[in-house]
This record gives C-alpha cells, sequence and structure tokens, in this order.
C-alpha cells in the first residue's frame, strides 16, 4: 500500500471527524431517537476522534523523520532545539487561533488552545519506546478521568463550575487570570488535558503500533476497535441500567443538582452543564459513558471508534474507485484546520444560532465541495493541504543552519 493510500486513509476519518463537529455545532440537537441519533452518534465523538487522530498523525510524522525507528530512539527521540522551536511555533499559533475565535463568541467551545498545550504536553512521550508508550497510554484511560474525579474538589470544582474555554479576557487579567486559564486547560476546561490528552496518547500508541499500509493490520485495526467500543459502551450500560449505577446517580442528583431531576434524563442534564468533566459527588459517574463525560469507558470507546475509523478508511482507500469516492472527505480532512476556523468564523457571524437539519446540510455540502476544488486547484502546490495548514508549515519549518 502506497504511503498516500495510508495518509488519505487518516485524512478521510478527520473528515468524517469535521462532518460530525457540524452536526454537533450547527445540526438540530442530539437525541437518541429518530434521525436525530446521527447528530447523537457524533455528540462527544467528534472532538475525541479528532485528537485521536492527532497523536496518530505524530507517530507518523515521527516514524517519517530521517534517523527515526518510530520507537523513541536516535535522532527523532530527543529533544533538540531544532525540534523544540518549530513545536513552540505551531503551539503558539494554535494557542492564539483558538483565543481569537473564543473571543468571537461563535457558539461553540473552541478546542485550538486546548490542542496547543496537547502537543507540548505530548513531546516528552514522543522519546519513550513503543512498549513504554503503548503502556502508558493504556494506564491514562483510566488515570486520567480519576485525576479529574479526584482533583475537581480541591479547585472547588466539585459539583459544578466546569467546561469553560480560556478567553483574551483572562489574559488580561494578570497573574489571576493566566492562572485560571492554565488550570481550564490542564483540568477543568472543557477539553482538558488531563481527559483529553490520553486520546493523544492512544493514537501515538496506534500509530506505533498499526502499519495501516498491510490490510491484515488495518483489518485488525478495526476489529479492535469495535470491539474495544462494545465492551466500553456494553459496560457502562451495564452498570448504569442494570447494576443499579443510575439509581445511586439520581440520588447525587438530587442532593447536589436538584434543578436536573425536572430534566427528562438527569444524568445528561447535569453532564450537559460541564463539558470535559463529570461531577466529584458519586463514583458511579466514572462508570458512565455519555458524550463529554470523559469516564475511563467513554475513553475507552471513543478510542474505540477512532480506531476502527482509521483501519476502516485505510482499507477503502487501497481500492482506485474507493478512493476517488473519497477524494471529497480526504480533501475535507486535510484541511481540518482551515476548515475549523472558517466554520468558527460562519457560526459567529451570519450563521450565529444555526441549529437544524438545513444548516448542516449547508455546512456540509459547501465545505466538501470547498476542499474537493481548493485541492483540485491546487494539485501541484504546497497550498494542496489547505491555507492555514500551508502557512502553519512555513511558519514552523526547521532553519537550515548556515
Amino acid at each position: 500500500m502506497r504511503a498516500a493510500s495510508r495518509l488519505a486513509g487518516v485524512d478521510a476519518a478527520r473528515g468524517l471527524a469535521v462532518l460530525g463537529m457540524f452536526a454537533v455545532h450547527a445540526g438540530p440537537g442530539a437525541r437518541p431517537s429518530g434521525a436525530h441519533y446521527l447528530v447523537f452518534a457524533a455528540d462527544g465523538r467528534a472532538p475525541a476522534v479528532f485528537t485521536l487522530l492527532a497523536g496518530f498523525s505524530l507517530a507518523l510524522a515521527q516514524r517519517q523523520r530521517p534517523g527515526s525507528d518510530g520507537g523513541g530512539t536516535g535522532p527523532a527521540g530527543s529533544a533538540s532545539t531544532g525540534r523544540l522551536r518549530p513545536l513552540l511555533i505551531r503551539c503558539a499559533v494554535f494557542a492564539a487561533l483558538g483565543l481569537f475565535l473564543a473571543a468571537l463568541r461563535p457558539g461553540i467551545l473552541v478546542i485550538l488552545t486546548f490542542f496547543a498545550l496537547y502537543f507540548l504536553a505530548a513531546e516528552p512521550f514522543t522519546r519513550l519506546s513503543t512498549k513504554a508508550l503503548t503502556a502508558v497510554a493504556g494506564a491514562s484511560v483510566a488515570a486520567g478521568p480519576l485525576l479529574s474525579y479526584v482533583l475537581g474538589p480541591l479547585f472547588g470544582f466539585g459539583v459544578s463550575g466546569r467546561g469553560s474555554v480560556p478567553g483574551l479576557t483572562d489574559l488580561v487579567r494578570g497573574w489571576a487570570g493566566l492562572g485560571e486559564v492554565l488550570r481550564g486547560l490542564l483540568l477543568t476546561g472543557a477539553y482538558p488535558v488531563v481527559t483529553y490528552l490520553p486520546y493523544v496518547l492512544v493514537g501515538m500508541a496506534l500509530g506505533r503500533l498499526c502499519d495501516v499500509r498491510v490490510s491484515a493490520v488495518a483489518r485488525r485495526m478495526v476489529l479492535w476497535g469495535a470491539g474495544a467500543a462494545v465492551v466500553a459502551y456494553g459496560c457502562a450500560w451495564l452498570a448504569t441500567e442494570v447494576l443499579g449505577g443510575r439509581q445511586r446517580l439520581l440520588a447525587a442528583i438530587a442532593a447536589h443538582h436538584p434543578d436536573a431531576m425536572t430534566a427528562a434524563d438527569p444524568v445528561r442534564a447535569v453532564l450537559a452543564q460541564q463539558y470535559g468533566a463529570i461531577p466529584s459527588t458519586s463514583w458511579d459517574w466514572l462508570l458512565v459513558a455519555s458524550p463529554y463525560s470523559q469516564t475511563p469507558l467513554e475513553t475507552l470507546g471513543n478510542a474505540g471508534v477512532g480506531a476502527a475509523l482509521i483501519g476502516g478508511f485505510a482499507l477503502l482507500a487501497r481500492g482506485d474507485l474507493a478512493a476517488r469516492l473519497l477524494r471529497p472527505l480526504t480533501a475535507l480532512g486535510a484541511m481540518a484546520l482551515s476548515v475549523y476556523v472558517v466554520h468558527a468564523l460562519v457560526l459567529a457571524g451570519p450563521a450565529n444560532g444555526a441549529a437544524s437539519w438545513t444548516a448542516l446540510g449547508s455546512f456540509a455540502a459547501v465545505a466538501l465541495a470547498a476542499a474537493w476544488g481548493w485541492q483540485r486547484v491546487w494539485a501541484r502546490s504546497p497550498l494542496r493541504r489547505g491555507p492555514l495548514e500551508h502557512l502553519l508549515r512555513l511558519a514552523s519549518a526547521p532553519r537550515a543552519r548556515a
């Protein structure tokens, strides 16, 4: 399998995550019924798959560096100045874009500032051996959510208050504001490092372990990913619906979140109030797998979905006909950063508050057509992978030594 086909599979998976993001941001609402189940299925999984794909891409980039064995040894495994400068520039660009978009109030929880810290936090793990990285990634799936649950009350967020996004106004408030930004990025924000870095680490481990150029490996990735998702979501259902977890959660909600008891689903109503974390009021919260709950079971399930998507699209991209049919989706995934920024700008302006099937269809159709057209026009140019992607690559390119 050609490397281009492998990357096409990764881009197609990322493109599907973009469509999932559109469904959540501009769709008619996430409800587990009828056609709305499509939006419900994307809710919470789209950012998780994005983040896992970021880790997978980091592993691919490390494998492609000259002199790298992909296992954390040699030149690719050392934190040289030549590697640190591009990383810092890339992180600074993501942080600046995230803060800028959040200031426009597009009505969505902008993830880009969090991505800046993911990349910084992931750098030391690129130097681990594949075996050590896999062990750390597996442990983080449980350790990250557990830390969130335990540390929340220590910072005054045991019941509520989590789910924020850093903004420019926080930074102008001096050290106090900076402290709140760091706390949000690490623990209490919408996509905090403590519960989202596990996706990056799992993606990196998958990128090391799974060479999807090999059909058998891609098929195993689909099977093991789907199996992990079924086990995770199944265990969550068993724990909450069969073993009494839901009743215990309702008792905790009645004590700590009485307003939510009038909702059709009190558990989901509480989780909707604080993305990226769960209340630290009952250990049973760690057994749910609802969107954005960021429990061990949701993290495992989302990671399984992401792995299955990567393997499945890698298999599809092997066929000439399927690869041609996937081109609009792969083009969308290849320029996901540009698409994300443009869609946030549109949501902050003419489409502010959009929430309908028409809005979702418009976002999807325009984005797929524009991405495909862009790649056709710039087919022989470095701009092919997107305008912001190209500028970011230029800004973070290592400087040649004199």
